[in-house]
């Protein structure tokens, strides 16, 4: 059917007939088969392992099997916490142990040096003092014996654990697959132009005190120019790459030649967010040492991070290859790097850079993506009003009736996109608001129907009404349609704009979705087929395929990081805004050019409202025992629990409190889950009940998160006393004097002593000020509110004590009353547990699918 009119000549423009409404499901199932055959399968994809018999055939390959071994009897040790003899001695010894055997099987070509270091200091992490004393670091210099370069490659992981746990996938992986890189390497001819050092790191979860000791205080540190750090926040499949440099964009052509690639810098900016509630030793080399690299973790299976199901018969040998591969190519490539000759001179900004399902890389600097960006985004917009030229040129309308539609199209896209993301949220807190959080947390398949689903009908229901009621419009169906993907484009170009202004480096997320779908309309607009509606529609959705790819490969790897992180996070905040918000990012770019193809179809609407029925299911399966978040072992429910002794003392030093009870910190969103088995021992009280009158509470407080989780912490008194493995904390005045003669400035000199984990709180009374102490002096410098907070911990130390002054100034210059409260709080957490019978039948009483955490405590505070 064709007609004339005064903006064209040889019209065949064509009305389109809807396709029937039964295809709709086959085009829908198009697109799952392709996320679950390709996405899915692609990303659990890991190479196949080498055994120690194919060495032979493979001399210089990573061979998992021995790693694997290795892996073995490092976890056999045990839990590893800094100041056990398991960490301290055991683990010490296995790695000496290790390293010998790799110098004694190295060819002539290297030579070794072997060095413990014993280190104390202290930094500020997050609002506390880290102050650690006699902490280990097993250090290897490994090096070509003719080398003269003094620049060096630093790889580091940790041999630690956190209490209770065996650590297999936190780090031990990591450390085994160091070792085993650290054999090949050694076992060939070269090349090897720089120094590696191997940093076998004995305390990083305390925070991450080793490798603040190693980069400030190691003979070596400043010859460190670049940095592969190891850590996992998962156990077993891929490791990840999530931050690099900063800057220095070099690094990245190394990283490009791995055989296993698997990285997103849009993870570095959640990471460096704080949406993630971990850190890594990477933070530490960056800020005290200047040292760029690579960060990579294992992100997968972070149900057992922490915990005591951390164990080695959870990683595979595939993922161990798969590693091992990485990390040994990287090695190689940055150790004989030219670049590492003057680092300093390739700092040329921050890098963007991201993996395609792990087949290739792609990378440039910031300046650059900022320059793609632009041009994309301005091409997109010529594109786009090219082709509203020509829908005037083919519809017989007017440029500006034509621009009216689009403009009103626009809107219509811009509110569908706002009722989407507004259902998606909605579902998420009528979830939290009913009770049922996290019901995807180990059924995941939930995620699709509660918030993806909600998604696709927001985003398709009011064009759906819109088409409907101006379906006599003069414009064709064809051409309506690609309005909306124009307005949907649009949209993405200002939101590509905006996160570029604002220096995000993720926009390069927006800028593709952008980039496909003008190369459709291009394409289109070439061949003419945008006068044609289904040739349109196949070009579009061709050019989709790749996005899509991307897009949802980055949503299932986001979902398969963030979701067991749901489960230590704290109950501050509603976890499953955070999933809604992921679905509607991610259905924003991958969904947003597929959802229009839908109105191809007849009973459009019954379409759409179907994905709002496929949700309202969902949603009535959650709420069902269905939708009950914990499987015992695999996806537990996390507590910490702590049988502590609290004990306050008046300035005379009488006694004006003294009880015992249990510190319960519930490490997800359930926090009333425990409530029955709380109520069979005592009555709960929020911790925060306590805080308006006590300093930092009064209770036992493990480290900086617990006083941030004090609103969703609980105190239940109980009559019984702990059975402490050791003596309680000894806090001693040694002395007390004025200073320089002065009346209003005195010195308190004080020492402790005490098991090889306390917290040293410090508060402040009658109009006193702190002017100096010999703590970190970071908090009196910059004039922190008081109370403070000291984390302090000992490795290979027998003693165990601690000598600290603090001098204060009263402007009056009377010291007869009170100036300083001091509370200590002294924890066993890796000592044999000798529970009281009430608390054990407490800690018993947790149900299998319940992964608990404990140990004992005091608290005691003074005046002086």
């Amino acid at each position: 059917m064709g007609f004339k009119s005064k903006y064209h000549i040889d019209v065949d423009f064509e009305v389109p007939k809807k396709i029937p409404w039964y295809y709709a499901p086959l085009f829908a199932s198009f697109w799952l088969a392709l996320y679950l055959a390709v996405v899915v399968t692609q990303i659990n994809h890991l190479p196949d392992p080498l055994n120690r018999e194919d060495e032979a055939r493979h001399p210089d390959a990573f061979i998992a099997e021995r790693a694997e071994m290795q892996l073995i009897n490092l976890s056999r040790i045990g839990p590893k916490v800094v100041g056990s003899v398991a960490n301290e001695v055991t683990a010490v010894e296995f790695l000496k142990q290790q390293i010998e055997e790799v110098k004694a099987q190295a060819s002539d070509y290297f030579q070794f040096e072997v060095d413990v270091q014993l280190a104390t200091g202290s930094y500020m992490h997050w609002s506390m003092v880290n102050m650690y004393q006699n902490i280990q670091n097993v250090v290897v210099k490994m090096s070509a014996k003719n080398s003269t370069s003094e620049n060096y490659l630093l790889i580091n992981s940790h041999y630690d654990s956190v209490p209770g746990s065996p650590g297999a996938g936190d780090a031990g992986s990591m450390i085994t697959v160091m070792l085993e890189v650290m054999r090949v390497i050694s076992k060939s001819q070269g090349p090897l132009k720089h120094p590696i050092v191997f940093l076998f790191n004995g305390a990083e979860e305390n925070p991450l005190q080793a490798s603040h000791a190693f980069i400030t205080q190691h003979k070596w540190a400043e010859n460190c120019k670049a940095l592969i750090n190891l850590d996992a926040a998962g156990s077993g499949g891929r490791e990840v790459l999530f931050q690099s440099g900063p800057e220095n964009p070099w690094l990245m052509r190394y990283y490009r030649e791995v055989p296993h690639p698997f990285a997103t810098s849009m993870g570095e900016e959640i990471f460096q967010a704080g949406i993630i509630p971990s850190d890594t030793d990477f933070r530490i080399f960056r800020d005290y040492g200047g040292v760029p690299g690579f960060d990579m973790a294992y992100i997968f299976n972070g149900y057992v991070y922490h915990t005591e199901y951390d164990r080695v018969n959870i990683i595979s040998k595939q993922s161990l290859q798969n590693t091992g591969d990485n990390v040994l190519a990287l090695a190689k490539g940055v150790a004989n790097a030219p670049e590492m000759d003057n680092p300093e001179d390739h700092a040329e900004g921050h890098v963007i850079f991201y993996d395609f399902l792990g087949w290739f890389m792609v990378f440039y600097t910031q300046t650059t993506g900022v320059i793609i960006n632009a041009v994309v985004c301005s091409v997109a917009v010529l594109a786009i009003a090219v082709s509203l030229f020509f829908m005037t040129a083919r519809s017989g309308l007017t440029w500006g009736a034509v621009v009216t539609r689009y403009l009103t199209t626009f809107v219509i896209q811009i509110v569908s996109l706002a009722l989407a993301a507004g259902l998606t949220m909605l579902v998420a807190v009528f979830m939290d608001g009913v009770g049922r959080p996290m019901t995807w947390f180990s059924e995941t398949w939930l995620l699709i129907g509660l918030f993806f689903c909600p998604m696709f009908f927001g985003m398709g229901i009011l064009p759906a009404y819109y088409l409907e009621k101006t379906k006599q419009d003069k414009l064709s169906l064809g051409f309506r349609i690609q309005l909306f993907m124009h307005s949907h484009c649009l949209f993405l170009i200002v939101l590509t704009i905006v996160m570029t202004a604002m220096g995000l480096r993720s926009s390069f997320m927006c800028m593709m979705a952008v980039l496909f779908d003008i190369t459709a309309l291009i394409v289109n607009l070439v061949t003419k087929w945008h006068r044609r509606a289904y040739w349109f529609a196949i070009a579009a959705m061709v050019c989709q395929i790749l996005p899509f790819l991307y897009y949802t490969s980055i949503a299932h790897a986001t979902y398969m990081t963030m979701l067991p992180m749901t489960g230590r996070s704290g109950s501050a905040s509603n976890p499953d805004l955070l999933m809604a918000g992921i679905a509607v990012f991610m259905a924003i770019l991958f969904a947003g050019f597929i959802m229009p193809l839908f109105l191809f179809f007849r009973k459009t609407r019954t379409i759409i409202y179907s994905f709002l029925a496929i949700a309202v299911l969902f949603i009535i399966i959650a709420v069902t025992p269905a939708g009950f978040p914990y499987k015992a072992k695999t996806a537990t429910q996390r507590y910490s629990l702590i049988h502590a002794q609290r004990t306050l003392h008046r300035a005379d030093g009488s006694i004006r409190l003294q009880e015992a009870g249990i510190y319960v910190y519930p490490q997800d969103r359930r926090i009333n889950s425990a409530d029955d088995y709380i109520k069979a021992i005592g009555e709960k009280h929020k911790v925060s009940e306590y805080c308006d009158v006590e300093m930092f509470c009064g209770m036992p407080l493990y480290n900086h998160r617990w006083h941030k989780a004090r609103e969703r912490s609980f105190w239940i008194p109980i009559e019984e006393n702990p059975n402490l493995p050791g003596s309680r904390p000894a806090l001693t005045l040694l002395n007390a004097h004025n200073l320089e003669g002065s009346i209003s400035r005195k010195r308190y000199e004080f020492q402790l002593v005490g098991p090889d984990h306390m917290t040293i709180f410090i508060g402040l009374q009658n109009e006193v000020k702190i002017t100096d102490w010999s703590f970190n002096d970071t908090m009196i410098r910059e004039k922190w509110e008081q109370p403070y907070f000291i984390y302090f911990s000992y490795g290979k130390d027998e003693v165990g004590s601690l000598t600290f002054t603090i001098d204060v100034e009263k402007s009056d210059g009377n010291f007869n009353v009170p100036v300083l409260e001091i509370g200590i709080a002294g924890h066993w957490i890796h000592q044999d547990k000798n529970r009281t019978p009430k608390y054990e039948q407490f800690v018993k009483s947790f149900p299998s699918y319940a992964s608990v955490n404990d140990w004992v405590a005091t608290y005691e505070s003074w005046l002086f």
